[in-house]
C-alpha cells in the first residue's frame, strides 16, 4: 500500500533511477487525494518515456487551469481559489508538494496534474517547481529537455 511519503520529489527521483517513473506517475494519480487512476493509466500507456524530476519555470508549462494573468485553458473559480490558498498556507507551514506531472505535446509542456499546486506554489512566491515529464519518443524527450533548458 502506498503512502503520501511515496509521492515526494525524492521518491520520484528514486523511481526514475530504477526506470519506473511511469509506474510512479500511475500510482500517484491513483492515490487518495489525486483519485485519477484513469489519467494515470492513460499517461503510462501513452508516454513510454519519463524523466525527472526536473525544475521547470511556470512560464514554460501550458496549464489547464489558472488565474487570468497566466497562460491557461480555463480560469480558476472560487472553490479552486480556496483550494489554492489552502495550499499556499500549507507551504508557509512547511509542506512540500509532490512533483507536478507534465507531458510533451505539440511542441510544448502540458501540465497534466498539479494545476492547483502550481498556483499555490506560484502564490507562495516561487517561479518554478519540480516536474516529472512524459514523452512519446526519444525525439520528443530531447525537444522537451531543450524547452526546459531554454
Amino acid at each position: 500500500m502506498s503512502s503520501d511519503t511515496d509521492f515526494t520529489v525524492e521518491y520520484a527521483r528514486a523511481a526514475a533511477e530504477r526506470d519506473e517513473l511511469g509506474d510512479w506517475v500511475a500510482a500517484f494519480l491513483a492515490s487518495d487525494g489525486s483519485d485519477n487512476a484513469e489519467l494515470g493509466e492513460q499517461l503510462r500507456e501513452g508516454y513510454p518515456i519519463w524523466f525527472g524530476p526536473v525544475r521547470i519555470p511556470f512560464d514554460r508549462l501550458h496549464r489547464l487551469a489558472g488565474p487570468p494573468d497566466q497562460p491557461t485553458l480555463e480560469r480558476l473559480d472560487g472553490d479552486d481559489l480556496d483550494t489554492v490558498e489552502g495550499m499556499k498556507d500549507s507551504l508557509e507551514e512547511g509542506w512540500t508538494p509532490p512533483p507536478f506531472v507534465a507531458t510533451w505535446q505539440d511542441d510544448h509542456l502540458m501540465l497534466e496534474d498539479g494545476n492547483h499546486r502550481a498556483e499555490g506554489v506560484r502564490r507562495f512566491g516561487e517561479n518554478s517547481y519540480w516536474c516529472v515529464v512524459g514523452a512519446a519518443s526519444d525525439a520528443d524527450r530531447s525537444s522537451a529537455e531543450a524547452e526546459i533548458r531554454r
